[in-house]
């Protein structure tokens, strides 16, 4: 690890910071253009009003094959609203003029390669954009991304679960700039009333590897559940639960959970997270 800044990128030292601090970061997502174009903004810098430390802006996509009920819905009446690639890369604009936190998208892979790698890039970049997060593009398949990525100083943030082998753990992490994200559970996303007993282990089989931050995502809801995974991930990932939250109470709804589960990564850790 010649560069650790570098490799940090922009959410990676977002998050270190929040480390700094004694505390796991929040990592908030909510769709573009959910309910609508402006509302989907609104929403988002309800979050930022509420106290996360870096934002996922997820891209709609007509077959999102990871994502739950809850945001496949949210996805559906984004597109159905007329959303296009060009709207998200406005939201991100947006957001990023707005917030002092790094913005990122999180997409799957074949709406990129419809836009053009390298145009994405650039776009992303010159919109604020901290970086990707690409749930289902693996490092041995993403090169072409990777360039553009390094080229445009872009975050490359690829996934872990409970069911990657140590060697594609290490694969993994050493394509990742930003933080590697570990998916806490098996199976599609949204809240759950626990977490996943096989996300502590990943996090240590993936910290094992790297020394980027891991975050955990899929699966938190609330304040408590936060603070448990908090005690041993470097960042908090919620996304289900906000768009409850939104559709229940609207931004105001978003920030309140906002600031719920800040307070909830900021709760004493009984012992020191390993980095």
């Amino acid at each position: 690890m010649s560069d650790v800044s570098a490799e940090l990128g922009n959410a990676g030292t977002a998050i270190r910071k929040a480390n700094d601090e004694g505390r796991a970061a929040l990592v908030g997502y909510l769709p573009a253009g959910y309910p609508t174009i402006d509302g989907g903004v609104d929403a988002i810098k309800a979050m930022v009003d509420g106290g996360v430390d870096v934002l996922e802006i997820g891209l709609p996509y007509s077959d999102p094959v990871m994502d739950g009920v809850t945001i496949q819905r949210a996805a559906e009446i984004a597109l159905a609203g007329g959303l296009r690639i060009r709207d998200v890369l406005g939201t991100v604009e947006k957001v990023a003029a707005y917030a002092d936190v790094p913005v990122l998208v999180m997409t799957y892979w074949n709406p990129i390669e419809r836009y053009g790698v390298d145009r994405f890039a650039v776009d992303l970049a010159a919109a604020g954009g901290a970086g990707l997060i690409t749930p289902d593009l693996i490092p041995d398949e993403g090169a072409e991304w990777i360039a553009a990525a390094d080229k445009n100083e872009l975050d490359k943030v690829f996934l872990v679960s409970p069911s990657s082998t140590d060697a594609r753990i290490g694969l993994t992490t050493a394509s990742c700039r930003g933080f590697v994200y570990a998916t806490a559970v098996m199976g599609v996303t949204g809240a759950r009333d626990q977490a996943s007993d096989l996300a502590a282990p990943l996090v240590a089989r993936t910290k094992a590897t790297t020394g980027l931050p891991v975050g955990v995502g899929l699966g938190v809801s609330d304040a408590d559940q936060a603070a448990d995974v908090a005690a041993y991930a470097d960042a908090v990932i919620v996304g289900s639960a906000f768009v409850k939250a939104l559709d229940a109470g609207g931004p105001a709804g978003v920030k309140s959970l906002t600031e719920s589960l800040a307070e909830g990564v900021r709760r004493e850790r009984s012992t020191p997270v390993a980095r």
